[in-house]
């Protein structure tokens, strides 16, 4: 490829500035927060849907892979780039309108998570999604990937709030799919399919989210278990009780440990497991929900730790909830590096598979922490290990392995919020029967003909689909 011509062409309509080459530069737009690796030849900083059309055009009328990425905090390598065009999305971070009358937010994909919420929290409102990483991840990858987070037991994922897109394809052809309203069955839903697509159908270019007005009051629990199982046994029992809580967050022994070294809150490390819950609305109805759920759990061997409640904005349950946003960066001190895993399994199989997740850390010698969504059974196996060890990270691959398998054969998914990315490929053909594998590949055809589109993610090599799960 004569990457002097693309970078002429680019330079057409683009800033020099918007257009980066220089190694150094390259680098940084060459991972994102797992340890896949790769490079870019340019990288290209998009202010506006005109800046992306002028970049497909040229992308696809050469054949050179674009990789759409916004603030890099992905964890499956779905915005790793090997070579071709990262098309930073960044910039494209203005919160165009908050409409209270429609209940509506309109951004672009560059707006940060967390932004969006206090400013819809300025006007009364609510967006629900809170992926643990909401201080730095955009509206874009959140779409891209359709994110979760604790808030999503009750409220929904992203794509729950997700009622109009912009979005770019490989041609440049820019498409408006839904809009302002709440429903709409008058043509095929295209939206959808590009929520979750993780990049590999066109590029997101604005959105239209749903808002909720904010809840008065919200309280939290610290639950404390002797037993692993019990705390499963307990999360079950409480979700067919009647109950629907915010959250149910759960953390092991491992996990517990490692946030109170990394962030001292007076953690029982002793115990085996520790379960987080939260409920909101009303005041009254708030505070019968608690009671209702303490008494759930002392049936099930729970022990009572903390208690916070909110009300007229005092924000005492946050420091509690604080403590499971700490799991992730606390695990981070445990060893060299961590893959952290996102499965998904029925509600009913949740202890059956925290004591696989315990088999599997045995069976490879791999030290594995455990915490996760335990309410809809979205749980985060963290494998804790050393990439400069050949042979431990051929056991984290055995172990890696044997959880997919594990979640699959209990009737869940390789991801419930992460996505495939790059580092889930090959389990992929084990998911799905190959007639659904093609009819995936048709949609990408259909959309993205040349397969320019961060190719190589989401979806395996055609040779995979021979192979039947």
């Amino acid at each position: 490829m004569d990457w002097e011509r693309v970078v002429r062409r680019l330079r057409e309509r683009l800033r020099p500035d918007q257009v980066e080459t220089d190694l150094a530069g390259r680098r940084v737009y060459g991972r994102d927060a797992t340890w896949a690796e790769g490079m870019p030849d340019v990288v290209v900083h998009a202010e506006s849907t005109a800046d992306v059309a002028h970049v497909l055009r040229i992308a696809n009328d050469l054949r050179i892979p674009v990789v759409p990425r916004g603030r890099g905090t992905g964890l499956a390598g779905g915005a790793v780039p090997k070579g071709g065009i990262c098309l930073n999305l960044a910039p494209m971070n203005r919160i165009l309108a908050i409409d209270p009358a429609d209940g509506i937010a309109i951004v672009q994909p560059g707006v940060i998570t967390r932004t969006l919420q206090q400013a819809s929290e300025a006007h009364g409102l609510f967006y629900p999604p809170d992926p643990a990483s909401l201080e730095t991840c955009t509206i874009g990858g959140n779409v891209a990937t359709n994110a979760g987070g604790p808030c999503c037991l009750k409220y929904g994922v992203t794509r729950d709030y997700v009622l109009g897109l912009e979005v770019v394809l490989a041609g440049g052809e820019a498409l408006r799919l839904g809009g302002r309203v709440m429903k709409d069955v008058s043509g095929y839903d295209l939206k959808q399919l590009f929520i979750g697509s993780e990049g590999t159908l066109g590029v997101i270019t604005e959105i239209t989210l749903r808002l909720l007005p904010m809840p008065p009051a919200r309280g939290a629990l610290a639950i404390a278990f002797n037993r692993l199982e019990g705390a499963c046994e307990a999360t079950v029992a409480l979700l067919s009780s009647g109950i629907l809580p915010l959250m149910v967050e759960f953390m092991d022994q491992t996990t517990m440990q490692a946030v109170e070294s990394f962030r001292p809150s007076g953690l029982p490390t002793q115990a085996e497991a520790l379960l987080l819950l939260a409920a909101d609305g009303e005041p009254a109805a708030v505070e019968a929900d608690l009671q209702r759920m303490i008494s759930v759990m002392q049936r099930h061997g729970g022990q009572l730790l903390r208690t916070a409640f909110d009300a007229d904005n005092t924000p005492y349950t946050e420091e509690l909830l604080e403590i499971r946003r700490n799991a992730s960066p606390a695990l981070a001190q445990l060893a060299p590096h961590k893959i952290s895993e996102d499965i998904t399994v029925p509600r009913s199989k949740i202890p059956a598979m925290a004591r696989r997740i315990q088999e599997i850390s045995r069976e490879t010698d791999i030290p594995i922490a455990l915490y996760g969504h335990i309410g809809d059974g979205n749980l985060h196996p963290t494998l804790l290990c050393d990439r400069g060890n050949p042979d431990e990270m051929t056991r984290v691959a055995h172990a890696s392995a044997a959880i997919f398998e594990a979640a699959l054969s209990m009737g869940g998914v390789l991801s419930g919020e992460h996505g495939i990315g790059l580092l889930k490929l090959d389990f992929v053909p084990r998911a799905f029967p190959i007639a659904i594998l093609e009819k995936f590949r048709a949609l990408k055809a259909l959309f993205d003909p040349q397969n320019i589109m961060n190719p190589g993610k989401k979806l395996p090599p055609a040779t995979h689909l021979s192979e039947e799960p």
